[in-house]
């Protein structure tokens, strides 16, 4: 954790001004009494915290359809208040330093195996690097996720030790919180994180991430280590953030696919799909779905068809956007490819190209090619396999 987020000055230092107790909720004063029991604090400090606590029970369940029709609202309020409090004293009664380790042991465990892709073979060095980058990053979204929520200052620092530990606890929280995904399914925020992080790792290359992170220890590995595919993973390992737009356009095919899948009656395949989004192991997804592996075969078989039918057929455009590959960008082609791809074509698919690249309906089109819904869609499916080989073979 940056040390900048964590400083405090010493308890005998804050001050002792307390608000008027008529100001007060029955539950913040309840949250006071504690601090003062188990933490022998009563200062502005104090009260700023159970404040903060009460306004956020509050807020937490006047939002729950199920505490509110409970019939039991001030209930759920204690219940709650006490179990924020709780987790906040326990950083407290840790201190500082140890708080610190507590916190970072607790969320490295949460990301260890969602951190690196699973495509690399890398070990535990390189994993806890990767992990001490991306924690680093999470702390300053916390801090602001902080300050956000609860209406403090811009430049809110937590100074006192009950203010980190107030920090503390909610970063473990909010690590924690259920966000839930397109297709009904609830992940935790840091691992969703974790995730975006891993995909942002560099694909075009098998680069020992150990050696790239590692000193060198001899002149082989001092070559190696000033090689431009390196320096490139360097780079990428420690970059401040990826293009926005990038995410938003994968977020865009995700969100299309997993409602084509559900409109197309295919849930199995869209329950499929978000579990591999999570990258678990295929036996953790057969013991989530009960499946069999011949099951899991036959799901994956129908998986990759539909999904090759939606890149290809009725949300071409929408993919080829995500690749960079679109009409206007000659299909994720060279200069070179493109006429060679134009040249291999027939006069007719060089005019239905043309009238695609023109944005003319599909209804005009075929009214100008003098053919069916059908045999539009069968032709254009074609050019862009051709238009896929072309780019594969370059590669």
């Amino acid at each position: 954790m940056q040390a900048h987020t964590c400083h405090f000055v010493s308890q005998s230092t804050d001050p002792t001004t307390t608000h008027p107790e008529k100001q007060q909720s029955p539950l913040e004063f309840v949250l006071l009494e504690e601090i003062r029991d188990r933490a022998g604090l009563s200062g502005r400090s104090a009260h700023a915290v159970a404040h903060r606590i009460a306004e956020e029970v509050r807020r937490v369940c006047s939002k729950s359809d199920r505490i509110q029709g409970s019939g039991e609202v001030r209930t759920h309020l204690l219940y709650l208040g006490y179990h924020r409090l709780n987790k906040c004293l326990s950083y407290f009664k840790l201190g500082a330093k140890q708080g610190r380790v507590e916190l970072h042991s607790n969320l490295s465990v949460m990301v260890y195996r969602h951190i690196a892709p699973t495509r690399l073979q890398m070990g535990f060095s390189g994993r806890y690097n990767l992990i001490e980058d991306f924690l680093q990053d999470f702390y300053v979204e916390s801090l602001k996720a902080f300050r956000r929520e609860n209406e403090v200052a811009e430049d809110y620092q937590p100074r006192t030790q009950l203010e980190l530990a107030e920090y503390m606890a909610f970063t473990e929280q909010y690590a924690k919180r259920r966000i839930t995904l397109p297709n009904g399914y609830a992940q935790q925020l840091i691992i969703l994180r974790a995730q975006s992080f891993s995909r942002r790792q560099p694909k075009e290359t098998s680069v020992d991430l150990e050696q790239a992170v590692e000193f060198a220890k001899d002149e082989d590995a001092q070559a190696y280590q000033r090689s431009a595919t390196v320096q490139q993973v360097r780079s990428q390992m420690v970059a401040d953030t990826p293009d926005p737009w990038e995410n938003v356009k994968r977020d865009r095919v995700i969100a299309s696919l997993f409602e084509y899948l559900k409109d197309q009656g295919h849930s199995d395949c869209a329950d499929y799909l978000a579990l591999k989004l999570q990258d678990l192991p295929a036996s953790e997804i057969d013991e989530i779905l009960g499946l069999t592996p011949r099951q899991r075969d036959y799901l994956q078989q129908r998986f990759k068809y539909h999904v090759d039918k939606f890149a290809r057929t009725t949300h071409w455009k929408l993919v080829h956007q995500w690749l960079d590959a679109d009409l206007d960008q000659k299909l994720g082609m060279t200069y070179d490819q493109w006429q060679q791809f134009q040249s291999q074509i027939s006069e007719g698919d060089r005019e239905l190209l043309a009238l695609k690249q023109n944005q003319v309906s599909d209804a005009e089109i075929q009214t100008r090619l003098g053919c069916s819904a059908k045999k539009l869609q069968k032709r254009w499916t074609a050019l862009l396999d051709l238009a896929s080989k072309m780019r594969n073979e370059a590669q």
